[in-house]
């Protein structure tokens, strides 16, 4: 079983999804009690999450994942830091005018943050998990960039700690982004009138899981499923296009 994930609700119960409900729950209550989440992915972030509705099909998804073999893409709306910006990532992948390259990669492996639960960072030298993270840049806004991810691995909080330590953290990120960073209709429009009342034109973690490509336990075929944009980002990016420009990294 494949969901389309909305953004605030976990995955499964645990310290980083609350004491809400659960998609897993929510899908145990419908399908029965042998249904089980095959991956994680961020309460914060939406988009499409597999599931198993037997413990054999739960082995053989597992077993993907593991191996590697999985082909996750995630759309991520980015924030690149301003040029010269204090502070900016030793590993940051901006140019001298703060944009990202069309095609990059990032190979940090990441451990917790023993200074913050819930929380990882770049460990450079012994003790950190391998990570490997591939980016295209889709659209670039200036201060705002649509990009598409592919986690070569599967750590928590991967492709968020590559975007950050590459200069360009995901918009509305409450541990790794910019704080000062928010996409306001009035910031991309010029004359706008209603800022007494503006509110931010999406207010939760950019991010978007939009495809996943696996082997199907029972008929062994491949299969890729894909979430659409959801409409809080598909508002972005359609104000983003209309009043920002629209330059492709292609």
């Amino acid at each position: 079983m494949a969901f389309d994930k909305p953004s605030g609700l976990a995955v499964s119960p645990g310290p980083r999804g609350g004491g809400g409900p659960t998609l897993a729950g929510l899908a145990r209550a419908r399908f029965g009690p042998a249904a089980a989440g095959v991956h994680r992915l961020d309460p914060e972030a939406s988009g499409v999450v597999l599931f198993a509705k037997t413990k054999p099909a739960l082995d053989f998804l597992s077993g993907q994942f593991q191996s590697k073999t999985v082909r996750r893409t995630l759309h991520a709306l980015a924030a690149p830091r301003p040029p010269g910006e204090a502070g900016r990532a030793a590993g940051s992948m901006l140019d001298a005018a703060g944009c990202l390259p069309a095609e990059f990669s990032v190979d940090l492996a990441l451990g917790d943050d023993e200074h913050q639960a819930g929380r990882v960072r770049v460990v450079r030298g012994r003790g950190g998990k391998p990570s490997l993270t591939e980016f295209r840049l889709i659209e670039s806004f200036g201060r705002f960039a649509w990009v598409e991810c592919r986690p070569l691995t599967g750590r928590m909080h991967q492709v968020r700690v590559h975007l950050a330590s590459a200069g360009a953290p995901v918009l509305n990120d409450s541990l790794y982004g910019d704080p000062g960073a928010v996409l306001l209709l009035s910031g991309l429009k010029r004359g706008y009138k209603g800022r007494d009342s503006e509110r931010p034109l999406i207010t939760r973690l950019a991010l978007h899981a939009g495809a996943l490509g696996f082997v199907h336990p029972g008929s062994r075929e491949p299969m890729e499923i894909a979430a659409p944009v959801p409409a809080d980002l598909g508002i972005a990016l359609k104000y983003l296009r209309k009043f920002a420009g629209r330059g492709s990294g292609a």
